[in-house]
């Protein structure tokens, strides 16, 4: 049998697919996801399972619908014993590796009926939906959970705090010098405090890279799962990302109201929860869009130093 090949599996969180050059944006700039269209497969009709992260991405992992994996929302565990991507890869003797966002909860009520501990490395395995976690990070980090990894870096960059996330890369700051914090839609339009090659989608580039130089000597093939976390909320990019793009730049939103009137029930629930009602109204979105597509703009110029980062390797070969 051939030996099995390394694969880079990048997925990006909330990313509009009417939202790049390749698919026709009038303005925004994407050249480098546009070259990797150009040169592979541009799906133009294609669906998610759920428009929910959690579901959405254990339907990626084990290949089936919400009703067959029982992750209905987030927060909501994959059941104990559904195989995932890893499972299935690790039959063949490849890595299924994490850098970044997964989202997944795990089944600790599953895994303390079958006797399975967290901490042992079948509950890894399982609490990380099959993957191998080399960098986790979820992307919201409110002060009292568990802090990532993320953290000790921006404090050995000198960017000290109590939260160095929350108060560096998620926060703008007035004249005065007071924080506007990027949980809240209206600072949308603040750029971070933390320099842009700092802030979280570089440095997830820069995990990426080291785990793909230290799999060199492993020999192992391996399925890297990076996964950016951005442009997720909380919308707030850094410069020049912050204040590349200006309401000029958005395109019409797609309303009628006719969608309004008698909607189905799920349908009709998700139009009423206060995140929908907060993106419907236009302030919000005039806040929100032109950040949204600078972090999007940020995550192709990353893609730019990964290709770069993977050609010097022969590891790919640009278009």
């Amino acid at each position: 049998m051939a030996r099995a090949k390394n694969v880079l599996w990048i997925m990006c969180d909330q990313l509009r697919y009417d939202y790049l050059g390749c698919t026709g944006h009038p303005t925004l700039k994407t050249p480098n996801i546009d070259a990797m269209a150009r040169r592979g497969v541009l799906f133009t009709k294609a669906y998610v399972q759920s428009p929910i992260c959690g579901p959405s991405r254990m339907s990626f992992y084990t290949g089936r619908y919400m009703r067959s994996h029982g992750s209905h929302w987030n927060g909501w565990p994959l059941r104990v014993g559904e195989p995932t991507l890893g499972d299935h890869l690790g039959k063949i003797g490849v890595r299924n590796v994490l850098v970044g966002k997964t989202h997944m909860a795990p089944d600790l009520e599953g895994m303390k009926a079958l006797g399975i501990p967290p901490e042992s490395i079948i509950g890894v395995h399982v609490a990380e939906c099959g993957f191998e976690p080399y960098e986790r990070d979820d992307g919201l980090h409110p002060t009292g959970r568990p802090r990532p990894k993320y953290d000790e870096y921006l404090r050995r960059q000198g960017f000290e705090a109590a939260n160095p996330w929350e108060q560096w890369a998620n926060s703008g700051a007035a004249d005065d010098g007071s924080l506007h914090n990027g949980w809240l839609l209206v600072h949308a339009d603040k750029a971070a405090r933390v320099p842009e090659e700092h802030s979280e989608t570089p440095y997830m580039t820069r995990r990426a890279m080291d785990f793909i130089s230290e799999a060199e000597t492993d020999g192992r093939p391996w399925c890297l799962h990076l996964s950016y976390i951005k442009p997720h909320w909380p919308y707030i990019a850094p410069e020049p990302y912050a204040s590349m793009y200006s309401t000029d730049d958005m395109i019409p939103v797609i309303r009628s109201e006719r969608e309004r009137q008698n909607p189905h029930p799920v349908f009709g629930a998700y139009m009423d929860m206060r995140y929908s009602r907060n993106m419907a109204r236009d302030d919000a979105r005039e806040k929100v869009i032109p950040t949204y597509m600078g972090l999007i703009t940020q995550i192709d110029d990353q893609m730019g130093v990964l290709m770069k980062f993977l050609e010097a390797r022969a590891c790919w070969t640009p278009p």
